[in-house]
């Protein structure tokens, strides 16, 4: 007997029925209630702020990078990847027993194998059964090229820089793969054109002795032939734009990327010996920061940090600085920006040699903040605080940040000159103080409020009484001498003309004159000389350019002569092979005419018979 389900409700299912009612009618009600003018409260949950992630060391960009202080060192600041470039490792030469071997070879049979061998392998060309013929060939790759130039150096460190550089002619093979058109085309600056009217590097290399160099100008040495070879080595991705031809580079990215890491492991040798082969190729490493490959870019990058290390700080204001100076007026920002970034490291190798410089220094520095491109702004920022950084006057050492910062941002030019008016100057100013000072003080003297003018003017006096020579200040008299005299003639306050006076009469002391019109009037005539060599300067280069326009002219027109010579003679012997061979059609036509009329072939024999004598029933036998 199956047992049925039952049909009765229970009192369970009564509750349950009446919530159920009860809910709909108060639900019911409330929307009947809800107007336009109904509000709701919405219940906004806060989550608690997440704690502080640790630094690992590396400064990121965001949030932790507005924390920085602005006096900090801006080192961190410029590292292009997160760590240093580790140190080139040989591979064939690796081992005592392999260095030995080699060693044993003979003076012929070592300069062949570092010519055929070692020096193709760093710049991109492998042997195709060097490592035997049970391996296949690979590629070429930047750490196989970065292994070759270690072997060299190997070689290098055991035989001596003069034998393997010179002898086996590594040098020339560098030279001509970085600048085959020679040292002074290496910025492009052509003759009156950059600082030093010539031509880039000349200037330079004139400057001190480069005996260690084959030559300062490579042209001589090198021959089409050997610009062919290496314009011609067989390599993936020569493409125009890989190959910078744009840029002028005739050699390979891979071949200038092998001959910067060999001047990177040469650097990282660490014999002084090294120093001079190395530091006159920083110009090449330099303009290689501008090339389009990327690879070629992070070795030209780390071959100048291994230069600038390796450089001797007393070499640093006569091969080093200039250098750079020349390589700011390069139009590729990224040349632009890796010349300051190693004048930051200049100033931290060199500093007291920076500091001498930093007249020069400061203004070519403070043209680059107001580049385009963001990056060279930041990199002359991060230069120009670290150079100011290297003056020892402790007066003026805590408002170098505020004086920096002015710089780059006029505006807050006052907020510079207050921190210059809480210094109490004691000691001695020199040429370096004033390049910081003087610029600031000068723009403050320009602006409209009479009380910072004022400012200025204390600045100027207590400055200027501790000047330690006239030949210090020089430099900087056409700066602050006439906006003085504006502010003691223009002024409308007797106290602020009073203090510029002073001001006036102490920098006037400061400078050697004995009294105010001498000293406008000298630095009037340092203006006019100044003025006249400039415009004697432009007049020359025009003059120079008008030669080279005469000079093309000529040539021009020499080659428009040569060219219609050229054309005249060949219509000439167009019209003489037309004549040559309307006489042969003649004489083919009088030949065919008197064929016809003959009665005999060429050969001689008759038409008729055949025979050369005819026969009494030939019908030409009578003819």
């Amino acid at each position: 007997m199956t047992q049925g389900h039952s049909s009765k409700p229970t009192k369970t299912d009564h509750t349950n029925d009446d919530k159920n009612t009860t809910h709909i009618q108060r639900r019911s009600e409330a929307m009947a209630s809800i107007s336009a003018s109904t509000t709701h409260k919405v219940v906004k949950k806060t989550t608690a702020p997440k704690p502080p992630s640790k630094s690992t060391g590396i400064l990121k960009s965001g949030a932790s990078a507005k924390t920085k202080p602005s006096g900090a060192s801006s080192s961190s600041a410029l590292q292009r990847r997160g760590s240093v470039a580790p140190k080139l490792k040989p591979s064939e030469l690796n081992h005592p027993e392999s260095l030995s071997k080699f060693l044993s070879l003979s003076e012929t049979e070592q300069k062949d194998r570092i010519t055929n061998e070692f020096l193709p392998h760093c710049f991109g060309e492998r042997a195709t059964f060097h490592e035997g013929i049970a391996k296949p060939h690979t590629a070429s790759t930047s750490q196989s090229r970065g292994a070759a130039a270690a072997d060299i150096a190997v070689i290098v460190k055991s035989l001596g820089p003069i034998v393997v550089l010179k002898r086996y002619g590594v040098l020339n093979e560098i030279e001509k793969t970085l600048f085959p058109m020679g040292i002074g085309a290496v910025f492009g600056n052509g003759p009156g054109r950059g600082i030093h009217p010539g031509g880039g590097m000349r200037k330079i290399a004139s400057t001190v002795s480069l005996a260690s160099m084959d030559s300062v100008n490579a042209v001589g040495n090198t021959s089409t032939s050997d610009l062919q070879s290496l314009s011609n080595i067989s390599l993936a991705g020569t493409s125009t734009i890989a190959s910078d031809s744009k840029r002028g580079k005739v050699t390979p990215p891979s071949a200038r990327e092998g001959a910067l890491l060999l001047i990177r492991a040469f650097c990282e040798l660490g014999m002084k010996s090294m120093e001079p082969y190395v530091v006159p190729l920083l110009a090449a490493a330099l303009d290689e920061c501008g090339s389009s490959s990327s690879s070629v870019r992070e070795a030209a990058e780390d071959a100048a940090v291994s230069i600038v290390t390796v450089a001797n700080p007393l070499a640093m204001p006569l091969l080093v600085v200039p250098v750079l100076f020349e390589a700011l007026r390069s139009p590729e920002w990224r040349v632009k920006a890796s010349a300051l970034e190693r004048l930051c490291q200049v100033a931290t190798r060199a500093p007291r040699q920076t500091s001498k410089l930093l007249p020069k220094i400061i203004p070519t520095v403070t043209d680059q903040i107001w580049d385009t491109k963001p990056q060279v702004t930041k990199a002359a920022l991060a230069a120009l605080l670290a150079v100011c950084h290297t003056n020892d006057n402790p007066d003026i050492r805590p408002a170098i940040p505020a004086v920096v910062h002015a710089i780059s941002k006029p505006a807050d030019t006052y907020k510079a000159v207050e921190e210059l008016m809480a210094t109490t100057f004691v000691a001695t100013v020199d040429a370096s103080t004033l390049s910081i000072l003087c610029p600031i003080l000068s723009r403050g003297l320009k602006e409209k409020n009479a009380l910072r003018k004022r400012s200025c003017c204390v600045v100027i006096e207590n400055m200027s009484r501790l000047v330690d020579s006239p030949n210090a200040v020089a430099p900087f008299g056409p700066l602050l001498v006439p906006e003085l005299k504006k502010v003691v003639e223009n002024v409308q306050f007797e106290d602020i003309r009073d203090v510029a006076l002073s001001a006036l009469q102490a920098l006037t002391r400061a400078l050697g004159h004995a009294d105010i019109e001498a000293a406008v009037s000298a630095i009037m005539r340092e203006e006019a000389e100044k003025a006249e060599a400039e415009q004697k300067r432009i007049e020359e280069a025009l003059e120079e350019e008008k030669i080279r326009e005469e000079e093309m002219r000529l040539k021009e027109e020499e080659e428009r002569k040569q060219f219609k010579e050229a054309m005249e003679a060949q219509r000439l012997l167009e019209k003489l092979a037309l004549e040559e061979e309307e006489a042969k059609k003649q004489k083919e036509m009088l030949k065919k005419e008197q064929l016809k009329k003959s009665t005999k072939t060429e050969g001689g024999k008759c038409q008729g018979c055949g025979l050369k004598k005819c026969k009494k029933t030939c019908l030409f036998y009578n003819a």
